[in-house]
């Protein structure tokens, strides 16, 4: 562990082998995995948690206070997993109190691209990808596997289901639900995401079920509570199918419509 050049608070706890490059400053309140590797002119704040194995590039900026009106200075939370990968000029506040969470917490595997910034509260998890520039507003929600594009924005309080996966530069205003790939603008059901699917394990029966689905949920013309109850009616129980229906009837911002609703009104 190097401390040349670098300001690192003597109360901070750094595991075995943590390595931290020049000109970085680490606060008192901060617990730094072992094996992790800390670029240049890195800032962690107060009250950050980093797991062992991460990487973390130049430039950026973990534990900021929270960029939100109602913050008044309370003590809340940064909680990165194991084996994250932060890359340059990335930014991740701090919880709030005013959100009952309190803390903005980033899981395992997951790779934060440059410029990425993860607001108060956001839930980030396992193995999810956000390329460059994506912006993600207070207490988002990134459920597994989930790939967001590059210079996407996702509005607060939206949630993106596991195995989605979002064009670049799209603007979220609603829920994306599972296994589907989104994209135009507005933001809308572009089908499903076979190819990640595929190269993360799935059956070719587990994504007909998904297909099964989302033919009832986007094709059929129901409202989606009657295309839930229809699923239900038509389609057995499968761990896919009751992922689905669970995202959906949790949703508070509604999901994403089909495209072929813009279409008809274009």
């Amino acid at each position: 562990m190097s401390q040349k050049l670098n300001l690192i608070h003597p109360k901070a706890v750094l595991g075995k082998n943590v390595e931290v490059g020049p000109f970085t400053t680490i606060a008192e309140h901060v617990r730094i995995g072992q094996g992790t590797q800390i670029g240049p002119n890195v800032t962690i704040m107060d009250y950050v948690t980093i797991g062992d194995n991460c990487r973390i590039f130049p430039g950026a900026v973990i534990g900021a206070v929270p960029q939100d009106l109602k913050f008044s200075g309370e003590i809340s939370y940064v909680e990165i997993g194991n084996n994250v990968t932060i890359r340059e000029y990335a930014t991740i506040n701090r919880g709030t109190a005013a959100s009952h969470v309190g803390v903005t917490r980033i899981d395992d595997n997951c790779l934060i691209m440059s410029y990425v910034h993860i607001a108060h509260d956001c839930q980030v998890k396992q193995n999810v990808i956000l390329t460059s520039y994506v912006g993600l507003a207070g207490e988002t929600h990134v459920d597994e596997y989930a790939i967001i594009g590059g210079a996407s924005a996702a509005h607060q309080f939206t949630r993106i289901g596991t195995h989605a996966m979002i064009s670049g530069g799209s603007m979220i205003g609603k829920d994306v639900p599972p296994y589907v790939l989104a994209g135009r603008r507005p933001l809308c059901y572009g089908g499903i995401n076979v190819i990640g699917l595929r190269r993360r394990g799935f059956t070719s029966e587990q994504i007909e079920r998904i297909h099964d689905v989302y033919r009832i949920i986007y094709q059929i013309g129901l409202n989606i509570s009657d295309a839930c109850r229809k699923v239900e009616e038509v389609l057995d129980p499968s761990e896919e199918r009751d992922a689905i229906l669970s995202f959906i009837r949790a949703t508070n911002r509604g999901i994403i419509p089909s495209k072929t609703k813009y279409m008809e009104e274009e």
